[in-house]
């Protein structure tokens, strides 16, 4: 028995051993009688190559090419790779330093500019909007951030714009201290025919704001990758949108729509050259041209002339406008313009571009606004495309419109979008939420400074499910006989001295006085600590308004926390004849401001036209003693996309006297009122356009002015005033 046993496993060990043999998983060793040249020579032939019919799935670099392989030696490829990211490995607590952040604050410092140096228009833009922002300072020795006046966007050595002699230059810098807190701003890496992410010189431990940056060189956390944008981006502003109505299905003329050039050799020809297979001239229109370049035609294949023809029948905006889903295949690069442009025209990006780094990916849920394809599955994204549910195309397409307004539609939003990702890192403990990046009204008017919990900012109520009821609110305000007061806050900031305790009229709440310690029209939107709850209600020192009014006015500003509710309403034109904004007092049925003379607004736009405000608006407010409920309502505006809210108000509400004063106001001197339209035109210019929204909705009471019983309404007093 047990050598029937043994015999069977003899028998079992040679049988796979004449497997592995067969298969070629076991190598027996030469007979002694092949010669040692027969060895060598066998040792010098290629291992064997198993062909894939697939490309890589990882982005082209210029190891990839087969020129770079032919023609670059070794040691040459090695250098290349370590003079183009010699601090990959650096992050933020390896590579930056803290210490000044946490000492002075997020502070950014420019460069100043050297004698002789040229700056192209972009990268001005880039430095203006720098210098423009709250973040700035003038002073290095205050800075956490420190960025060049060196032009660093374009580093293609065949593009005009190519400042040389840049390593050296770099390095002679006093501050640069190896790039340490340095950020380095670059649109444009490489050249024909490789175009690698090579920048030309060593940035050192510095941080790289990149365009086309690919997922192997960007070091997470560390680098941020923004979007490539032409010269005519505009500084600030930007056009809004091109979505005005959400069309139920959200279907266009076009499901799929491309036009561009096409590559005939070299890095990023491959997916474009492929692009004809999918054209089908109804639904899916993808057209291309070779017809760019001096020499194309000695490239021209077959195609060209036939591409060429159908590229000249199509206008390329009607194609933007008028698509579902908008391709954009990589091009030379990894970035393309076709990115943004898709955008704004609400045409759902679908990206083909493998191993690219979406632009602000750190922050921004990009699955909720595009489609991500694969380049070798190109033939397979009309079906894709088709498969998406209209609801969730609907989606796609509302995305896409609140991420270009709120972070991509001017250089400046790309440039402070940029500063407030480093900042987040540097202030941990302070940084925004996914949801406040990726919901309206976006992460640069939710300044995490005021709050880590979205509940108290008034834009999240509904996102939260929460709603914002009067629970916490009855602590808000309760003048005199009001539910809702808990407080009165008067700012003193008249020369007169402080009248005595007990002249002071007695209340049932607490009176609060606060002395303006320089006597400004800003002081009156700071975020005092005394303010505890969210609602306030500013008023004017001759303002008259009942009990009941304040009473229903707080009520609609519980369903609309968002936005300014009260009662003197402004409205704003635009002068064809003097090509300026206009500002009008009339009494008309469109309004697009409410004056804060007697309004509601959350606390936290106190904070917020403190903090987010540049300081060069606020001292033209306090120098002229005017426009900061102007500015307030540009503001809130401009954060919310809404118009403010006018309620019912008595008729008698003037601004002509001041109390029963004889004399005057202001609101009767003609200088006032010119003043206001300077304002109107300074702030416009910059927020770099007009974010005030006309309106011609009023909110009345139930029953207000109806044929019934006076008993059945609640606010039947404001009928009578």
């Amino acid at each position: 028995m047990q050598a029937k046993k043994r015999y069977l496993i003899v028998l079992s060990a040679g049988a796979c051993l004449a497997l592995l043999f067969c298969l070629g998983g076991v190598r027996l060793p030469a007979a002694g009688r092949r010669s040692r040249h027969d060895r060598s020579r066998r040792s010098d032939q290629p291992w064997p190559h198993y062909s894939d019919p697939l490309h890589r799935f990882q982005p082209w670099d210029r190891e990839d090419t087969e020129e770079f392989n032919l023609h670059t030696s070794p040691r040459q490829k090695k250098e290349a790779n370590t003079s183009a990211y010699r601090g990959r490995r650096c992050r933020m607590d390896s590579c930056f330093d803290f210490s000044a952040c946490h000492r002075n604050g997020f502070k950014v410092y420019v460069y100043p500019p050297q004698k002789g140096e040229k700056i192209s228009e972009s990268y001005q833009n880039i430095l203006s909007s720098i210098e423009g922002s709250r973040f700035y300072t003038a002073d290095p020795g205050q800075a956490c951030l420190f960025v060049l006046s060196l032009d660093t966007l374009d580093r293609d050595q065949l593009s005009p714009q190519y400042v040389h002699n840049l390593k050296t230059k770099v390095q002679n810098l006093p501050l640069w201290n190896d790039g340490r807190n340095h950020l380095i701003f670059n649109l444009y890496s490489g050249t024909w025919p490789d175009y690698t992410e090579d920048l030309g010189f060593d940035i050192g431990q510095a941080m790289l704001a990149k365009a086309s940056i690919s997922a192997d060189n960007f070091r997470p956390n560390f680098d941020v990758s923004i979007p490539l944008f032409s010269k005519e981006h505009p500084r600030t502003g930007g056009e809004r949108g091109f979505l005005k109505y959400n069309s139920i299905p959200p279907f266009r003329k076009y499901m799929l729509v491309f036009k561009g050039k096409r590559y005939l050799t070299g890095i990023g020809s491959d997916t474009r050259n492929a692009l004809y297979h999918v054209h089908n001239a109804e639904d899916v229109v993808l057209l291309t041209t070779c017809k760019h370049g001096k020499d194309w035609q000695k490239h021209k294949d077959a195609r060209c002339d036939k591409d060429n023809a159908e590229y000249d029948k199509y206008d390329y905006k009607e194609m933007l406008h008028n698509s579902t889903f908008c391709l954009v295949p990589r091009g030379r690069r990894l970035g393309s313009f076709r990115f943004l442009e898709a955008l704004q025209a609400a045409c759902v990006p679908v990206v083909l571009s493998n191993g690219w780094e979406l632009p602000f990916s750190e922050i921004i849920d990009w699955n909720r606004a595009t489609v991500i394809g694969d380049e070798r599955l190109l033939l397979q994204i009309p079906t894709t495309v088709r498969s998406i549910h209209p609801d969730k195309i609907l989606s796609l397409r509302q995305q896409t419109q609140f991420l270009w307004e709120a972070y991509f539609s001017s250089v400046e939003k790309i440039v402070l979008t940029t500063l407030e990702i480093i900042q987040d890192r540097v202030l941990e403990h302070g940084s925004r939420s996914s949801l406040m990046w990726n919901s309206h009204p976006g992460g640069l008017f939710a300044l995490p400074q005021y709050s880590a919990y979205q509940g108290d900012f008034p834009f999240y109520y509904a996102t939260l499910g929460e709603g914002h009821t009067g629970n916490d609110l009855q602590r808000s305000i309760k003048p005199v006989s009001l539910p809702f007061f808990s407080q009165i806050l008067v700012l003193w900031n008249c020369d007169k001295p402080l009248p005595a305790k007990q002249r002071w009229p007695a209340t049932s709440v607490p009176v609060i006085v606060i002395e303006g310690e320089n006597k400004v029209m800003s002081s009156r939107f700071v975020p005092y600590e005394t303010i505890v709850t969210d609602a306030v209600l500013s008023l004017d020192e001759d303002t008259v308004l009942s009990t009941t009014e304040v009473d229903f006015a707080f009520t609609v500003w519980q369903s609309f926390p968002e936005r300014i509710v009260g009662y003197p309403a402004r409205s704003h034109f635009w002068d064809s004849n003097k090509e300026r904004w206009g500002y009008t007092s009339k009494w008309t049925n469109d309004y697009s401001m409410v004056l804060t003379g007697a309004a509601f607004f959350h606390r936290y736009y106190h904070h917020l036209y403190t903090n987010y405000l540049p300081t060069t608006l606020k001292s033209m407010v306090d120098q002229l003693a005017n426009c900061e409920d102007i500015l307030m309502n540009f503001l809130v505006s401009a954060v919310t996309k809404l118009p403010p809210i006018k309620v019912t108000q008595k008729k008698q509400y003037k601004e002509t006297m001041m109390g029963q004063s004889s004399r005057a106001s202001r609101w009767a001197d003609p200088d006032h009122f010119a003043q206001r339209q300077t304002c109107m035109n300074k702030f416009a210019s910059w927020f770099g356009g007009m974010p005030l929204i006309h309106s011609q909705m009023r909110l009345d009471p139930v029953l207000f002015k109806d044929q019934v019983s006076i008993l059945r309404k609640k606010y039947r007093d404001i009928e009578r005033l």
